[in-house]
């Protein structure tokens, strides 16, 4: 009970700021408020759930998952709702952006997964990274690692693919100066010679 009530005013920050991103990405959309809120109550639960139920391991969880998604997106697809009018370039955007929304929220799973796994992997393996080594890990995983898509963490978050990563301290970081000429050694001086003579 302690840890929950320690955690319970992080857990609503993090709440409070999935919501209010959400409603940011869905206001830059300019929809009209019949649109807009189909996308927020319908469909954005949807592609959660729909996401989840391709997670689980249980096939009759699936398809009680899948079914919730699919009685979700009936009222989006009736032919009297606004969104089936829309033109397809339109909906194809819609879509990507409601996908987007409901990636934003990472269950507890990511601890074990993905970038959090691997971390947590090289945290064990070599006891603590130091905070240069974690920086340069994190942007080596934002934008240089791609999907099968071919697409990077940095493409998708931005919408737009950023420059290659190696490219561009190759461009800023000056080349080494040449290497300073090597002297001709010192001829080593007969220490025993005079000695014997």
């Amino acid at each position: 009970m302690q840890q929950a009530q320690r955690l319970t005013t992080a857990l609503l920050a993090t709440m409070t700021c999935f919501f209010a991103t959400i409603q940011q990405q869905i206001e830059a959309l300019s929809l009209a408020p019949a649109i807009e809120q189909a996308v927020r109550a319908p469909l954005i639960p949807a592609v959660d759930i729909e996401r989840v139920a391709a997670r689980s391991s249980r096939a009759e969880a699936r398809t009680h998952l899948r079914a919730l998604s699919a009685q979700g997106l009936e009222s989006r697809l009736a032919p009297d709702h606004p969104i089936p009018a829309l033109d397809t370039e339109t909906r194809a955007h819609i879509e990507q952006v409601a996908s987007d929304c409901a990636g934003l929220f990472q269950r507890s799973s990511s601890a074990v997964e993905d970038r959090n796994g691997q971390l947590s992997r090289y945290h064990h393996g070599r006891h603590r990274l130091s905070d240069r080594k974690l920086a340069a890990l994190t942007a080596v995983h934002h934008c240089h690692i791609r999907r099968p898509d071919g697409t990077t963490a940095a493409a998708r978050f931005c919408g737009r693919a950023p420059p290659p990563l190696f490219a561009q301290p190759i461009a800023r970081v000056p080349l080494p100066p040449r290497p300073r000429r090597r002297r001709p050694p010192k001829p080593k001086l007969p220490y025993l010679t005079p000695l014997a003579a």
